[in-house]
């Protein structure tokens, strides 16, 4: 996949002191925060502005092949979508559910085009007119299978939230979590703060948990604002959360601007007036002028009438390529509460990894059925072994749940399956079986020696080495694009990764470094950035390493680089990064203050930021045993006498070590090493095959000492 490079163009077009006052001008007159808030996005982190114009490049082209082909909702199938309305208001009177009920009528009707507006849409626009077959339903049950109203009630002590922030989704800072966004759309209903009536994420874009619409509650049907207060704030909003853009593109009146919509006049501004007739302007000087009735203008509720066949087929392929998880949503459905019904909810033991050889199962149980959940049986098996069942008595209401531990389990190294599953609730037969089985995923590992060397050649994850893909989309994989040594490497493929602030772990085997002397983590790098390093970004793809001695549960941070620090490549790079040979990086880690906690874990993780990608090969978890003799010395140079080649080795690790000289005995000058920046290393070796028998002397020179030792070349 390509990105285009254009961003340049616009970048000395509209410098950013320009954008500045633009964006403030413009949040005194808009009534929508949806493109303000998109362009904020942009301004923030360049480089998604050139993946939103790559991706609406490619989602153009299947939007002209679904107009071409004639498709569409209303003559293949409905779609019906879930919608829960979060309520966050101060005072729960200022939105009615009766309200809410007439908003949802409303969109329903504004989608399929029978909204009553139809009959005054002008002649010159009728053939135009389109008709979606998008429906909406309020939400029957909530993501853990409750029955629901599709109404959720929050009060909060916000008086009004403003867009930029996107508080009003998260209960954290007064808002309501979203349900899960790939099954439901989420409708937040608040006060919000600026003269916005409301705003909504893009496809593709922004993070998963804030994908949804937010409106004013004063836009509701029958509320307090006198011009928009028909609902039709939230039909436009939804068009934008299906990619549509503002009829006029935007723009301001420079006419250059797009809504990527053939079938829409090019228009100079917003219209703010309920206007009639043929309405021309700068942008469409003639007759029939611009279509101030079209539902992603600002015209007044009342004169908002119809989206266009181009809308409809823009907004139905953005469902097929973004939403399409919606239509195997079961949100729309009631409960259908069985008398007896055990629910296996989830197994939260084993964890992905185990560290110990043995472990017990545990579960959350919950009751689904309308009789009180007094016993059932519980079966759980590893891998291909034996099936072990349990009896488990209690008592549960409807829907409360309860944690079951079941007994101990004996586990072997290498990758398993347990599977758990219940039956027989109150010694019937299970009315619903679809939810009694669950299956977990885990390793188990003992602490490998040292040294761990791993260069990716073989199976991905190697033995004893796990990925946490919390998101579950790209993450840590295997690659033979590129490589340091050999033909492979781990590589993120972040060029392609359009999530923001995801972390990806590829993480080691438990490696026992008790009892070393010291101990090291080190690795080849190769890394490059989207945006030049040198701009205002203030994201960055970043790389941490961290350790942990508690097989996982807990970790400390010992390298972490982005940006600039990280990249191998200074460069911006506009397509996927494949680093050359000379592109690498080593770098190494000293975790000798580790070595007093026995096990401990590497986490290679990265924090995406949509730049590009990262590359790790030879991964090396190495120890090292100091001579006793070194330890007590502190400064040896061995062998000692020798025929050839000398070591000099320090202990402790030579911190400020600057040089290390070997002279002759007549004072001559006959090898040297001089050490710039960081020590590496405690050794370095000689080689003396060529020099003459005798005495020598070796000088360790310290940033504020000089150490000397003597040894003797026989021949």
């Amino acid at each position: 996949m390509k990105r285009y490079t254009h961003v340049k163009l616009i970048r000395k077009l509209l410098p950013v002191f320009f954008l500045l006052i633009w964006s403030n001008v413009l949040k005194a007159q808009e009534k929508c925060g949806s493109m303000l808030l998109l362009e904020n996005r942009f301004k923030t982190q360049p480089s998604l502005k050139i993946l939103y114009d790559q991706e609406e490049f490619r989602f153009q082209q299947q939007v002209s092949q679904r107009i071409k082909s004639g498709a569409s909702f209303r003559t293949t199938s409905l779609v019906t979508i879930p919608v829960v309305f979060h309520i966050v208001v101060s005072r729960q009177s200022n939105v009615t559910d009766a309200q809410v009920m007439a908003q949802l009528d409303t969109i329903n009707k504004d989608y399929a085009g029978i909204n009553g507006g139809a009959s005054r849409i002008p002649s010159y626009f009728k053939d135009l007119f389109g008709q979606s077959g998008i429906q909406f339903c309020l939400a029957q049950r909530t993501p853990d299978n409750q029955p629901s109203t599709g109404i959720v009630r929050y009060t909060t002590s916000s008086g009004s939230f403003n867009y930029l922030t996107e508080n009003v989704k998260h209960a954290a800072t007064g808002g309501a979590d979203a349900w899960d966004t790939s099954k439901y759309l989420n409708i937040w209903i608040c006060s919000l703060s600026g003269g916005i009536l409301g705003y909504s994420s893009f496809p593709g874009q922004g993070a998963d948990n804030e994908k949804g619409v937010v409106v004013d509650y004063n836009s509701l049907p029958g509320a307090n604002n006198q011009v928009y207060n028909q609902g039709k704030t939230l039909t436009h909003e939804i068009g934008h959360f299906f990619s549509l853009r503002h009829i006029w593109g935007d723009d301001e009146g420079a006419c250059t601007g797009s809504d990527n919509i053939d079938d829409t006049p090019n228009q100079s501004n917003s219209t703010a007036t309920c206007a009639t007739g043929v309405v021309t302007d700068r942008c469409t000087p003639a007759s029939p002028g611009i279509m101030y009735q079209n539902f992603m203008d600002y015209s007044p509720d009342n004169c908002l009438l119809m989206f266009t066949k181009m809308q409809v087929a823009r907004m139905e392929a953005a469902y097929n390529s973004y939403y399409s998880l919606m239509a195997s949503s079961n949100g729309c459905l009631p409960v259908d509460l069985k008398n007896n019904d055990s629910n296996l909810k989830s197994v939260t033991s084993p964890e992905q990894r185990l560290c110990q050889d043995t472990f017990v199962p545990t579960l959350i149980l919950r009751n689904n059925g309308l009789q009180a959940l007094r016993s059932v049986n519980i079966y759980a098996k590893m891998d291909n072994g034996t099936t072990l069942s349990y009896s488990w008595t209690g008592n549960l209401a409807t829907f409360a749940e309860t944690t079951v531990n079941l007994s101990q389990f004996e586990v072997g190294e290498g990758d398993h399956i347990l599977t758990v599953y219940t039956a027989s609730p109150n010694g019937v037969q299970d009315e619903d079986t679809s939810n009694d089985e669950k299956s977990v995923s885990f390793i188990y590992y003992a602490p490998f020696p040292p040294p761990v060397v791993e260069s990716f050649e073989n199976t991905f994850p190697p033995a004893g080495w796990d990925i946490v893909n919390p998101d579950g989309l790209t993450s840590w994989e295997k690659t033979t694009v590129a490589a340091k040594t050999g033909s492979a490497s781990a590589r993120i493929h972040n060029y392609e990764y359009s999530s923001i602030g995801q972390k990806d772990y590829l993480r080691s085997p438990n490696v026992n470094i008790a009892g070393v002397d010291s101990a090291f983590v080190s690795f080849q790098l190769a890394a490059a950035t989207y945006t030049s390093t040198n701009s205002q970004s203030t994201q960055w793809d970043t790389l941490q390493v961290l350790i942990s001695t508690d097989c996982g549960k807990t970790y400390t941070s010992i390298y972490k680089k982005w940006g600039a620090n990280l990249i191998t490549r200074s460069a911006a790079t506009r397509i996927a990064f494949t680093p050359a040979q000379n592109e690498w990086r080593k770098e190494e880690i000293n975790i000798g203050s580790y070595i007093n906690s026995g096990n401990i874990l590497i986490a290679f993780m990265n924090t995406t930021a949509n730049e590009n990608d990262i590359y790790l090969d030879d991964i090396n978890i190495r120890t090292v045993t100091v001579n006793p003799n070194l330890k007590e010395a502190g400064f040896l140079v061995t062998p000692n006498p020798t025929e050839g080649d000398v070591s000099v080795q320090f202990y402790p690790h030579p911190e400020d070590l600057q040089a290390i000289y070997i002279y002759n005995v007549s004072g001559q000058k006959v090898a040297e090493r001089v050490i710039s920046g960081a020590v590496s290393t405690n050794i370095y070796d000689f080689d003396m095959r060529y020099a003459s028998a005798g005495l020598y002397i070796v000088k360790a020179v310290f940033a504020e000492k000089v150490l000397t030792k003597k040894f003797v070349k026989t021949r």
